[in-house]
C-alpha cells in the first residue's frame, strides 16, 4: 500500500482523511477575514488550509478579460467584471508570506494551489508541504514538470480529466522523480448534480494508478465527503467559509464551520470504523457472547438415567454452558445425575 507524507502526517488508501479546508479566493481581498477563516478551519480540527495562488497576469489572458466576461455559474450576483473581481480576489505575494506566518502560529499547515511557475517559486519560499495542482492545470505539461522538480509531495485534483490525461501527468511526474503523489477525485461543476459525482471513480483511482486517493468536493454539505471515506478516500479538500452569503465566488458552494466540523469529525470516525478486511472479532465482542448466546437448557425436570429427547432440550440464555450447535449430538445420551426444568445441561451430566 502506498503512502506518503504531507508535511507529518502519513496517509494512504483507507487512512485518517487529511482535511483541507479550501479558502481559495474566499477571503475576498480582506487579510482579516482570512485570518478569521483560518481560525475558525482550526477550531473545526481542519490538518491544512488553501489558498490559491494566482494575479491577474498569470492566470486569464487579455482578450477573455476584453470579453468583459463574469464566472455568472453561480444565481448570486457579482461585482464589476471579471477582471475587476480578479483584480480585488487574488493573493498578493506578501500575503502568501502573511498568512503562511498566520498558519504557523495556529499550528495549521498553509499551502495554496499555484497557477505559473512563477506561483511555485513563491511558495516555496513560504515552505509549503506540498504542492496542489488544480484540476484545470493536468494537463499544463510545463507548470507540472516546475513543481516536480521542487521535490515535495503533489496532490494533483483530476476534474474534467479523461483517464488517459490523469496517467499522462501521472507518468510526467514519475519520470521527474517526483514519487509521493496523490490523487483526488473531482467533479469540476460548483454544485455537481448527485448522478455525476460517480464516487466509485475513488475505488477506480486506487485500483488503476495505487496511489493514496481523496476526494476535492463541490457539493453542497456534507454527505458526500463522509460517504468517500467509506471508499478509503485519505484527503477531503473542500471549500470554506464562515458565511456562505458573503459576496464571491464560492462561497454558496463551501462548507460553513458547523459543516466542517462535522466533516473533520465524522470522517475520523468513518476511517477508524472501516478496520481490516479479514474477519475478527474483539475481546469486548468475545465477551458479550456468554451473556448474548444461548446454551442447551433441559425443558422439564429429568431423572437420573433419563434417555434425552428432542423434546426435552432447548436453548436459552446465558451462552456458558453447551452451545446449541451440539444439540444433535446430545439426543440418546443418558443422564447420570437428575437435573431440574430450564436448567443448563453440562457435559458432566451425560454419559
Amino acid at each position: 500500500m502506498k503512502k506518503i507524507k504531507l508535511g507529518s502526517k502519513e496517509i494512504f488508501n483507507f487512512s485518517k482523511p487529511y482535511i483541507i479546508a479550501e479558502i481559495g479566493a474566499n477571503h475576498n481581498g480582506d487579510m482579516d477575514l482570512a485570518r478569521q477563516m483560518i481560525d475558525s478551519a482550526v477550531l473545526c480540527g481542519v490538518d491544512a488550509v488553501k489558498f490559491q495562488s494566482w494575479s491577474p497576469s498569470s492566470l486569464i489572458a487579455k482578450e477573455e478579460f476584453d470579453r468583459n466576461q463574469k464566472y455568472d455559474d453561480s444565481p448570486k450576483k457579482h461585482f464589476g467584471s471579471l477582471k475587476e473581481m480578479v483584480e480585488k480576489y487574488y493573493l498578493r505575494e506578501e500575503q502568501h508570506f502573511e498568512l503562511k506566518d498566520y498558519c504557523d502560529s495556529k499550528n495549521v499547515a498553509f499551502c495554496s494551489s499555484p497557477f505559473s511557475e512563477v506561483e511555485v517559486d513563491l511558495l516555496e519560499k513560504c515552505d509549503v508541504p506540498f504542492y496542489k495542482v488544480a484540476s484545470m492545470d493536468i494537463n499544463n505539461f510545463q507548470l507540472l514538470n516546475h513543481i516536480a522538480d521542487r521535490g515535495k509531495p503533489v496532490i494533483l485534483s483530476t476534474g474534467m480529466s479523461r483517464l488517459s490525461e490523469i496517467d499522462k501527468a501521472v507518468e510526467l511526474l514519475t519520470k521527474r522523480n517526483c514519487n509521493d503523489i496523490a490523487l483526488l477525485h473531482c467533479i469540476s461543476i460548483y454544485p455537481p448534480l448527485y448522478e455525476d459525482i460517480h464516487l466509485n471513480n475513488i475505488t477506480m483511482l486506487q485500483n488503476t494508478f495505487g496511489l493514496p486517493t481523496g476526494f476535492s468536493d463541490h457539493t453542497i454539505g456534507f454527505s458526500i465527503p463522509l460517504a468517500s471515506v467509506a471508499l478509503g478516500s485519505c484527503i477531503i479538500e473542500k471549500h470554506f467559509t464562515t458565511d456562505k452569503n458573503l459576496p464571491g465566488w464560492d462561497h454558496e458552494i463551501s462548507a460553513d464551520p458547523y459543516e466542517m466540523k462535522i466533516i473533520c469529525e465524522e470522517s475520523a470516525k468513518i476511517a477508524t470504523s472501516m478496520g481490516s478486511f479479514s474477519r475478527i472479532v474483539s475481546e469486548a465482542e468475545l465477551q458479550k457472547k456468554f451473556k448474548f448466546r444461548r446454551s442447551v437448557v433441559v425443558t422439564k425436570n429429568l431423572p437420573e438415567g433419563h434417555i434425552l429427547t428432542v423434546d426435552d432440550l432447548t436453548s436459552k440464555r446465558p451462552g456458558t454452558g453447551i452451545s446449541p450447535d451440539m444439540l444433535e449430538h446430545l439426543i440418546g445420551r443418558k443422564l447420570i445425575v437428575g437435573i431440574e426444568e430450564d436448567t443448563l445441561l453440562k457435559w458432566e451430566n451425560i454419559i
